[in-house]
C-alpha cells in the first residue's frame, strides 16, 4: 500500500514528456559566418580591405588581372589618388581607361597606347584615299555617260529626214521615158499626130 502511494506521487511530481516540449521555446538557429572576401586590389596587395575601400567597386575578386596590370604600370599609390581626385560617377570609366592605357604600355613600352592610336588614324587615311578614288571614278563615269547620250541626240538631230516623195522623184529622173528627157512627150501636135478622132 505504501509502495502504490509513492509511486504515484512521483508519477504526479514527474512531468509529462508532451508537456515539456510544448511550453519550452525552440532552439536559437546557429549563428552565420559571413565571410566577406577581399577586393582583388587588397588581395594582391595583402592587407586587409575596409569596408569603405575605394578600389573594391572597380576591382572585384574576380578580376584579378585587371588590378595586377594597372599597378604594374601606374602603382597601388597613384591609383588610389587619382580615384580620390575624381567623382564617383567617373571612377569607372578612369579606371577602364588605366587599364587599357597599360594594357598597351607593356604591349609596347616604347609607344603604348599612342602607338595603337597612330596605327588606327594610319587606316583611317588609307580608307578615306579608297574612298574618295571610287567617289571619283563614279563622278567620271557619270560624266562618261552624260556625254555619249548627248553625242547620240546631236547625232539623231543631224541626220536628214527622209523624204516621202523621195522614191517617185527617183523613179522618175531614172525612167527613160521621164518627161525631163523628153518634153514634147505631152504635147497636143503630138497626140493629134499619132491619134485619130474616133467620130467622123
Amino acid at each position: 500500500m505504501l509502495k502504490m502511494e509513492y509511486t504515484s506521487e512521483v508519477a504526479a511530481q514527474s512531468p509529462s514528456p508532451k508537456s515539456s516540449n510544448s511550453s519550452s521555446p525552440p532552439p536559437p538557429p546557429p549563428p552565420t559566418s559571413v565571410v566577406i572576401s577581399p577586393c582583388a586590389a587588397c588581395k594582391i596587395l595583402r592587407r586587409r580591405c575596409a569596408d569603405k575601400c575605394v578600389l573594391a567597386p572597380y576591382f572585384p575578386p574576380t578580376e584579378p588581372t585587371k588590378f595586377t596590370i594597372a599597378h604594374r604600370v601606374f602603382g597601388a599609390s597613384n591609383i588610389i589618388k587619382f580615384l580620390q581626385e575624381l567623382p564617383e560617377s567617373q571612377r569607372a570609366d578612369a579606371v577602364s581607361s588605366m587599364v587599357y592605357e597599360a594594357s598597351a604600355r607593356i604591349r609596347d613600352p616604347v609607344y603604348g597606347c599612342t602607338g595603337a592610336i597612330c596605327q588606327l588614324q594610319k587606316q583611317v587615311n588609307e580608307l578615306q584615299a579608297q574612298l574618295a578614288k571610287a567617289q571619283a571614278e563614279v563622278v567620271n563615269m557619270q560624266l562618261q555617260q552624260a556625254n555619249l547620250v548627248a553625242l547620240l541626240c546631236l547625232e539623231v538631230a543631224q541626220s536628214p529626214q527622209q523624204n516621202p516623195h523621195q522614191p517617185i522623184d527617183d523613179f522618175l529622173s531614172n525612167s527613160p521615158q521621164s518627161y525631163h528627157s523628153n518634153p514634147s512627150f505631152l504635147d497636143d501636135n503630138n497626140l493629134g499626130s499619132s491619134w485619130e478622132p474616133l467620130w467622123t
